[in-house]
């Protein structure tokens, strides 16, 4: 199956929250743990058992686990390699962005199956031209996974490239709306739903660009960080699948049997 295929069976199972796997230092702090390898690590087992079984999605954000080193990596990998045994997707949050054999490198790593680091999807960057992402597009085709490219991010310093116009003329459009046409061009004709998505801030008020391109949507701000089911309502309402992404609201919980139930209680609040 393509991802979009199993990503829209999951949202259908469990519901569309996606849910951030962020173990920053305050938030290991604040679970009574070290800012060290040992705290990440007992962090990162806990919270997977508890999510993982329940949601559609986690999104495991990598720099949390790279400051560690090799330790930290060695961790990112049990994370991933569990949450997929318990059910759940995983979108690894890299952001990366390169070009040529450098670009290529970073999607073996992440997206063919033979690597330790193997998910389901991952986040991009392609402002270094949409065309510098075409080895993580044609690796993501190759073994069926995901690739989410940023486009409306929610960042104060985003609008400075995102909305810049296209071209010469008023009505060539902005950079963010060009990045959402090469989707809706790469998912065109795709049932029941095209594997490349976009990154769209839950919390960036609004947007006239067509979010209507075939592919799901990640919208990470949601919830703690202000983003509501009302704000994903009246921005998405023309996107394909909408995955609302939150990561303190959950996490900030610590208990297992808490954290597992408002998983279930939020997916259960969208979906009304």
């Amino acid at each position: 199956m393509t991802f979009g295929a199993r990503l829209h069976a999951a949202v259908a199972d469990r519901g569309p929250l996606c849910v951030g796997i962020d173990p920053h230092a305050a938030l290991l702090t604040e679970w009574g743990l070290g800012d060290d390898v040992a705290g990440l690590e007992t962090f990162a087992r806990t919270a997977v058992e508890a999510i993982a079984p329940v949601a559609s999605v986690v999104k495991p954000q990598s720099a949390f686990f790279e400051r560690f080193g090799s330790r930290g990596i060695a961790v990112l990998e049990r994370v991933i390699a569990d949450s997929r045994a318990a059910g759940a997707l995983v979108l690894l949050d890299v952001k990366r962005g390169d070009i040529g054999s450098t670009s290529q490198a970073y999607a073996d790593a992440y997206l063919d199956p033979g690597s330790p680091l193997a998910s389901d999807a991952i986040t991009v960057s392609p402002y270094l031209g949409f065309g510098s992402l075409d080895p993580f597009i044609d690796t993501a085709r190759r073994h069926d996974a995901g690739v989410f490219v940023l486009a409306l991010t929610s960042n104060k310093e985003g609008p400075e490239v995102q909305h810049a116009r296209v071209g010469d003329g008023a009505d060539d459009g902005t950079v963010a709306g060009r990045m959402l046409e090469h989707l809706r061009h790469l998912n065109a004709g795709a049932q029941p739903l095209g594997s490349f998505g976009a990154v769209v801030g839950a919390t960036i008020g609004s947007t006239q660009e067509d979010l209507g391109f075939n592919g799901p949507v990640l919208a990470p701000g949601f919830g703690a960080q202000g983003g509501t089911i009302e704000d994903v309502r009246r921005l998405f309402g023309a996107a394909a699948a909408v995955l609302p992404s939150s990561s303190r609201e959950v996490l900030r919980l610590r208990d297992p049997e808490a954290m597992r139930d408002a998983v279930l209680r939020i997916n259960h609040e969208i979906r009304a």
